[in-house]
């Protein structure tokens, strides 16, 4: 049976006790090379993908209560190239989905949510396999992850207050919960 959102939340917390400092240290140095990144023209979408990668690396490791190791962040320059053409098919196909109306962009961008878990765990798997894989393994949790999601709003705007500070823990909780989700959702994929 699928896992509740607040229960995929509870054993977010319950994974990330003991590793808050290294989580909120691995979300400080995605957040400064995110930052770095885009003041350079293109810099941003160039590191999105490795990064993106990393991050999905980290928070399985993470939720799955093995080590976390923040050399994690930087494994997805290993398959930079991989990581890049994912990035920019997913931006560009969620593009494409958004000049329809902003709805259907909506659903696209959570059909293509798992793409980086995917390739996380299947680093020599292209790009464009990644995203059919995802679009397959979201067919009937789009909702789900929608409502996941949206039980974050409310800390997103509290961490506005705190002029984004709140991001270096808010981060860890989120991507330790869609790393929980991408766990719980796989488990109910044949393939």
């Amino acid at each position: 049976m699928l896992k509740e959102n607040k229960v995929l939340m509870e054993e977010a917390r319950e994974a990330l006790e003991g590793n808050w400092s290294v989580a909120v240290g691995a979300t400080a140095v995605f957040l400064l090379v995110s930052f770095v990144a885009g003041m350079v023209p293109l810099g941003g979408l160039i590191v999105g993908g490795p990064m993106a990668f990393g991050v999905a690396t980290f928070f399985l490791a993470l939720s799955r209560k093995q080590v976390p190791i923040l050399n994690d962040l930087f494994k997805g320059f290993t398959y930079f190239l991989n990581t890049l053409v994912a990035v920019l098919l997913v931006a560009l196909y969620t593009f494409l989905w958004m000049l329809l109306l902003v709805i259907p962009g909506i659903i696209a961008a959570i059909s293509y949510s798992q793409v980086f878990f995917i390739l996380a765990e299947n680093p020599s798997m292209s790009a464009s396999d990644a995203i059919a894989k995802s679009k397959k393994m979201m067919d009937g949790y789009k909702w789900k992850y929608f409502c996941l999601g949206f039980r974050f709003i409310g800390w997103m705007i509290l961490s506005a207050f705190t002029m984004g500070i709140g991001l270096l823990w808010l981060v860890p909780y989120m991507q330790t919960t869609l790393a929980k989700f991408h766990d719980d959702i796989k488990e109910r994929n044949i393939t």
